[in-house]
């Protein structure tokens, strides 16, 4: 699961769209472009912009939320990092064998399977707002709605997104690292962005036009992305979920906005701000680094011998048999 997939081309499938599940629309002014930095020693694209472009790694095993052991810190020194890093891998390492054969099968994963990676920001958290490196509480509504869901993959037909090979843990938007297959490569032109994510190979065409988004009713798995420049900063706005999406269980009105920085030749800063009223009591906002990788992507065959979701609904069909089976 550490392979990578390959950039076919910049004309890509666009993202499936699903019906509106809220009639709230959706209205963000879309601010007019600034000028790039004539100071900067960034690498630019011909047209003067930095140059986003490229494969980066995002990786990270500083942990989305603030830990225990870093509460009250803003920045962690080097030596907390390593031993925070070191004690994070043998953790994942570890094999678990307890709960018979069963539970092996459903959990056996180690170091082989996880790519976290081995770099740690020297920052507590990537959540870096609120302060405290948390992210802030659900409302009463969004803890409803996660009751309801507790027992939702208990049947057949609601099989999530990730099990039917649809979309990864870490497609975004917004992007967060997770347990493998954090890339994401970035190719750009004077008039769109193209945000190509590993897992699972999904692609989002960003226009720089100054477009806004569409009407409330067209509703997108990745949402709809308008872009545009402040200065050395592309700054992605993105709305028009679909429900089945549901970034940690935001409703469609869920609003990302994400800021690409390059930083220097091998590192780019993604940060990106969620708000979703319905969902958490504040917007929440975190700061990931990402280091440039010579590697070559490769096709994430997600449904290669995926016998997963066959499984499943031959079970299922099993069980249809032996209900039928019973008198009435």
């Amino acid at each position: 699961m550490r392979h990578l997939s390959i950039l076919l081309g910049l004309v890509v499938f666009a993202a499936v769209s699903a019906a509106a599940q809220s009639p709230k629309p959706v209205s963000v002014a879309v601010k007019p472009a600034s000028a790039p930095s004539k100071t900067s020693t960034l690498p630019r694209t011909a047209d003067g912009r930095a140059d986003l472009q490229g494969l980066w790694d995002f990786a990270q095993l500083t942990p989305l939320e603030r830990p225990s052991e870093f509460a009250g810190k803003d920045a962690v020194t080097e030596e907390e990092a390593e031993e925070f890093a070191q004690k994070r891998i043998e953790t994942t390492h570890k094999d678990k064998r307890d709960g018979g054969a069963a539970a092996d099968v459903e959990r056996a994963y180690n170091d082989f399977w996880w790519d976290f990676g081995t770099r740690i920001a020297k920052q507590p958290s990537l959540v870096v707002d609120p302060p405290d490196g948390k992210i802030p509480a659900l409302t009463k509504e969004a803890q409803d709605r996660t009751a309801q869901r507790r027992n939702r993959y208990d049947n057949v037909e609601e099989r999530p997104l990730a099990e039917r090979c649809i979309l990864g843990f870490n497609s975004g938007p917004p992007m967060v690292p997770s347990a493998y297959n954090n890339n994401v490569q970035i190719v750009q032109t004077r008039n769109h962005v193209v945000i190509v994510n590993e897992m699972i190979h999904s692609a989002r065409i960003v226009d720089l036009n100054g477009r806004p988004h569409p009407p409330a009713a067209m509703r997108f798995l990745t949402g709809d992305s308008v872009g545009r420049w402040e200065g050395d900063t592309l700054v992605v706005d993105t709305t028009n979920f679909a429900k089945a999406a549901g970034f940690r269980g935001a409703t469609t009105n869920l609003h990302v906005v994400e800021r690409f920085t390059r930083v220097d030749k091998d590192t780019l800063r993604y940060e990106f701000t969620v708000d979703d009223p319905e969902t958490w009591t504040k917007k929440w906002s975190a700061s990931i680094p990402m280091t440039r990788s010579d590697e070559r992507m490769f096709e994430y065959a997600c449904h290669e011998a995926n016998y997963g979701l066959v499984g499943v609904l031959k079970g299922a069909r099993y069980q249809d048999r032996e209900a039928a089976k019973t008198p009435k």
